[in-house]
């Protein structure tokens, strides 16, 4: 049976979390690989909204298991809270959410340094949500991070404990001239965590290798996007972890060779929160009202995003580095109304025409986006679900992506409900 990787491909917020969602119909094992808190999916039920961060959306499916990955960094607290505001909703989590043994505690003092170093940089600053993802996955390379396995021996978490407080308050102190933290304090708050996450910890890459070789449907998720993962993304305006397809592999612990397909999510336009270059930016009304119609405010941390028209050179290179097998397009009824719609097929710099994404920061945010114009439509997209009853222009503007991509649009979302969307192929 197939294992699916969903990725985003352009700057995260491509709307992962309803597609995930969808697919999970047919997946009894869905699994988050990478990132931390500093991203959030929203999925709409019957006009409910639940806004998720760590818990893959998975869980608004009965006898669906979720797993947090070891690729995740996890800060225990903002978990506690996802898992009971989920009950307070009516949704069950018990051992049908479990979270890998290997992956990395977000703490206190990691939080602390985020915003920090952050704040030291100034205009130079690269715009992180300051909730400790950076220095967490610091630790981790650095090989001084704490896992969430080392909250079930207590005497192993103190003592690691103990060793990364007398770094860290040394650079608070001397470096950011900041207060340092007890380790004591630390480690009863931590306690009271692990009363309440010890029967969620599990050793996650023997079930979903077992579940794989039983041949289950298996969903892997990814948070952000393709342009940043911290390979392969704008740097360094990117995030800390690989979101990418192949992150799915490392991040969970799964061969490539059990991958069947990647899926890549594409918002009909384009958007990224935080600073970095970005072509296609619109700093005007039609950027405002892109925004607006799209409800392009961070899920996570209420951020405006930045708005602009599709670009395809990002999708050619995230298309390249996943490997998609599929597209599915996202918030087409957005661009309901428009006269005209704009698709980027390539840079100019210095009298030179790009094609192909530059690895140069210094190119990339000075390219001047090249435009072809295509005819929009004034018809409603809203909630349609078959391709043959959107509009003309709406298919034509489908078409071209997958030709300028050369990948095939599989799943086409027509709006933020589970049931708004066009399926033009099955994964499961």
């Amino acid at each position: 049976m197939p294992v699916v990787i969903v990725v985003g491909a352009q700057w995260g917020d491509e709307g992962k979390g309803k597609v995930v969602d969808y697919l999970t119909k047919k997946a009894e094992i869905v699994a988050r690989f990478q990132g931390g808190h500093n991203a959030g999916h929203t999925v709409v039920i019957k006009d409910k909204k639940y806004v998720l961060h760590l818990i893959p959306s998975g869980i608004l499916h009965k006898g669906t298991t979720c797993i947090i990955g070891n690729g995740v960094v996890v800060e225990p607290s903002a978990l506690i809270g996802e898992i009971e505001g989920l009950r307070a909703k009516g949704i069950p989590v018990k051992k049908n959410l479990l979270v890998s043994k290997n992956a990395h505690l977000i703490m206190p003092y990691h939080i602390a340094l985020d915003k920090a170093c952050e704040t030291s940089k100034g205009k130079k600053s690269i715009g992180t949500t300051g909730r400790g993802i950076g220095p967490t996955y610091v630790d981790k390379m650095a090989r001084s991070g704490i896992r969430v396995g080392d909250l079930l021996t207590p005497e192993l978490f103190m003592e690691k404990l103990q060793a990364n407080v007398r770094h860290v308050n040394v650079l608070l102190k001397n470096l950011y001239n900041q207060k340092g933290f007890s380790a004591k304090k630390i480690f009863d708050e931590y306690a009271g965590y692990t009363r309440k996450l010890s029967v969620h910890i599990a050793d996650t890459d023997l079930i979903i290798n077992r579940a794989i070789a039983a041949g289950k449907n298996v969903l892997l998720e990814g948070a952000q996007g393709t342009l940043l993962d911290i390979d392969h993304g704008t740097y360094p305006f990117v995030t800390s972890s690989s979101a990418v397809a192949g992150g799915a592999c490392t991040g969970l612990g799964i061969g490539p060779t059990k991958i069947s397909k990647v899926l890549g999510i594409v918002k009909a336009y384009t958007t990224r929160v935080g600073s970095g270059p970005f072509p296609t930016e619109l700093h005007d009304a039609t950027g405002e009202l892109i925004r607006e119609k799209g409800g392009e405010f961070g899920a996570t941390t209420g951020r405006p995003r930045r708005c602009g028209w599709l670009d395809t050179v990002i999708l050619k290179h995230a298309a390249m580095i996943n490997g998609l097998s599929g597209m599915v397009i996202t918030k087409l009824d957005i661009l309901d109304g428009f006269s005209t719609i704009k698709i980027c097929t390539g840079y100019r710099y210095r009298g030179k025409l790009l094609t192909e994404m530059p690895k140069e920061l210094g190119i990339f945010e000075n390219c001047i986006p090249v435009y072809e114009e295509m005819a929009g439509w004034q018809g409603s997209t809203a909630g349609i679900s078959s391709f043959s009853k959107l509009p003309k222009e709406a298919r034509a503007y489908i078409k071209r992506i997958e030709e300028l991509v050369g990948v095939r649009a599989d799943i086409i979302s027509t709006g933020q409900k589970r049931d708004e969307l066009i399926t033009l192929r099955e994964h499961f």
